[in-house]
């Protein structure tokens, strides 16, 4: 009962982040001057960029698209699919920390998926290791 509690979380928080990622990604690539979510420009003044294009490309693949793949895997319950809740956990809190220290700035959203972030590390460490106590059980010869 613990596990389906902890996967409906892990499936919540993939698909809160995969969405709003996609989304994110898919209008800055179309518009990478951010006009189309209301970034402004002058956010790229300390960043390696000249827009949105590039942040919207790794935005889209590698929070978007990612999430949807670790999303299934929870679904499927794949072998490893806490170790992919994990890798994306850490992969969002990598991102919203990097972009507040090149933009400078710290919005509420920021903290929203900051949390998010911390969130699935937690649930993925829990679904881990409640995979490895499972496992452990089933391997005890039986007397």
């Amino acid at each position: 009962m613990m596990k389906l509690f902890l996967k409906i979380i892990a499936m919540l928080l993939l698909l809160f982040n995969g969405i709003g990622a996609i989304y994110g990604g898919w209008n800055l690539m179309m518009h990478p001057d951010g006009s189309s979510i209301q970034l402004s420009p002058g956010w790229l003044e300390h960043t390696p960029f000249d827009n949105y294009l590039i942040p919207g490309i790794i935005l889209f693949v590698v929070n978007g698209w990612f999430s949807l793949v670790a999303f299934s895997a929870v679904i499927m319950n794949l072998k490893n699919h806490a170790w992919l809740v994990i890798a994306q956990g850490a992969i969002l809190l990598g991102w919203i920390v990097i972009q507040m220290l090149l933009i400078q700035t710290v919005y509420f959203l920021h903290l929203v998926l900051g949390a998010a972030g911390i969130a699935l590390l937690i649930v993925g460490r829990l679904l881990l290791n409640y995979d490895r106590k499972n496992e452990t059980l089933t391997k005890q010869p039986h007397t």
